[in-house]
């Protein structure tokens, strides 16, 4: 089982990998010997988040919001540090109001970001991964998708899309050697969170109290559930969003 979890010569690319959630899944697959590139719009940010990673970390500008220079961003990515072997496509936006409030450009940016966006990003490195026969895609969906969020329509609408696009995707994909899977997380402890819950400390006892384990997640608790997925050790798992919430979705 060791040997199957190890990444030791694979490339995963990891948007969003600057902070919070992203930068726990990097850290996990570098634990697991993974050279990991982190990507998104911040080069300074992802400077100091490389650097804070150490040996076998580097990192990239990308723009997901920019749709029609992603096929080069990608060519110019792997042509610095190979083929994609592991992707994760992590980066996203929010836009937290009243489900009537929304006006049409601020829905639309949600979609154009998170769905669209990912979309694009897995199109131009899929077709590389199907080329070679080999490949694993995760999503980083949401409870959100599996319970009634308040003042998050649009933001649960994004995750709901691609929980689905997981198993349409993983149908055209994995026979040809690339497996697609999601991981849901729940509330998990980065700074932002930790920061909205500060100033509203009721809501975070409802968390802990709703969650079965007690507790909030960690960006590592994530980033575990990504290795596992990207390892052989899941190799023939596809097709499955993993919830990793503490039993959040699951309970009353």
């Amino acid at each position: 089982m060791n040997k199957e979890a190890s990444l030791a010569g694979k490339t995963a690319l990891v948007t969003g990998g600057g902070t919070g959630i992203g930068y726990g899944i990097a850290e996990e697959l570098l634990d697991a010997g993974a050279r990991v590139v982190i990507a998104g719009r911040r080069a300074d940010v992802l400077e100091r988040a490389a650097a804070r990673l150490g040996r076998g970390a580097a990192y990239a500008a990308l723009d997901i919001t920019e749709h029609e220079r992603i096929a080069e961003s990608v060519r110019n990515i792997e042509s610095i540090y190979g083929p994609t072997d592991i992707l994760v496509n992590n980066a996203g936006i929010q836009n937290n109001k009243p489900a009537l409030d929304y006006d049409s450009r601020e829905f639309m940016e949600l979609f154009e970001t998170n769905v669209f966006g990912a979309y694009a990003l897995t199109r131009e490195i899929a077709r590389g991964m199907a080329e070679r026969g080999r490949g694993s895609i995760i999503f980083i969906t949401s409870a959100a998708v599996h319970i009634g969020l308040t003042n998050n329509l649009a933001y649960s609408g994004t995750k709901g899309a691609l929980s689905s696009m997981i198993r349409a995707l993983a149908s055209e994909l994995s026979p040809r050697g690339v497996r697609v899977n999601g991981v849901a997380p729940g509330w998990i402890e980065t700074e932002l969170v930790k920061e909205s819950l500060r100033r509203v400390p009721e809501r975070r006892a409802m968390v802990e109290r709703r969650a079965m384990l007690g507790r909030l997640g960690t960006p590592k608790d994530v980033g575990m559930a990504v290795a596992f997925l990207a390892s052989d050790a899941a190799r023939y798992i596809t097709a499955v969003e993993l919830k990793v919430d503490g039993g959040i979705a699951a309970s009353l």
